[in-house]
């Protein structure tokens, strides 16, 4: 085995204690309102999750982390890039959401894989100078390990997928079967997404869906939740 899958296969574990498994990131709403009512039409809606949130928001955010890293432009780039993240998140429970997963992946992968960049990076956070999101701290770790670009941003993409799919398992529900199922017939998506992020700019970040952003803070109001976004 190479011996960089090792510490992707770690992070894109679903065991991986990030905090992800308490997060729908708005498709709740969507199971709630019987709009995902089994594996096809939960398909849909994270098809159109990756489509826009994870390559225009999350998957770009963690290619461009990347390549500031690459150059040594500095922290405040990267700080900037954690900003808008933030700042282009429109629900608070999302925007919550992914700050607490970033500020706890953060603190553990500085534990696994000391780096001096993560570890600035944390600080920032916990001087209310930055947020936190994963998809920065899988840049540093991918950068301090020297793991290819295009490999951690495929591990990205597919830990994110994964972490729904397992929610949907829970929240539908879905049975686990059909849940390996979709994560399988997902495996030509996120390699779509991958390729679409390389080509992508820093202008496009934060170019997301209206109805899924809708979505999220509708989530807010819903009587009964599993998960906290």
């Amino acid at each position: 085995m190479d011996n960089d899958l090792i510490p992707l296969l770690q992070l894109c574990d679903s065991n991986f204690p990030s905090g992800a498994f308490s997060h729908s990131f708005g498709l709740e709403t969507y199971i709630q309102e019987q709009v995902i009512v089994d594996k096809e039409s939960f398909k849909t809606a994270i098809s159109a999750f990756v489509d826009k949130q994870l390559v225009f928001s999350d998957g770009l955010a963690c290619r461009l982390s990347y390549e500031i890293l690459e150059s040594t432009r500095g922290i405040n780039e990267l700080l900037e890039i954690d900003r808008l993240l933030y700042v282009s998140s429109l629900a608070m429970e999302t925007r919550e959401g992914n700050r607490r997963i970033g500020e706890r992946m953060a603190k553990l992968c500085l534990e696994l894989y000391p780096s001096t960049t993560l570890g600035e990076y944390l600080q920032f956070i916990k001087n209310k100078q930055g947020y936190g999101h994963s998809a920065l701290v899988f840049a540093f770790v991918a950068h301090h390990l020297q793991i290819d670009k295009e490999k951690i941003l495929s591990a990205y993409l597919f830990a994110s997928v994964s972490s729904l799919i397992q929610n949907a398992v829970r929240g539908v529900p879905l049975g686990q079967t059909d849940g390996q199922k979709l994560l399988v017939e997902m495996q030509v998506k996120i390699h779509e997404a991958k390729n679409r992020i390389m080509m992508l700019t820093k202008d496009d970040l934060g170019a997301v869906s209206p109805g899924l952003e809708i979505a999220q803070m509708r989530h807010e109001r819903l009587p009964v939740r599993l998960f906290m976004s």
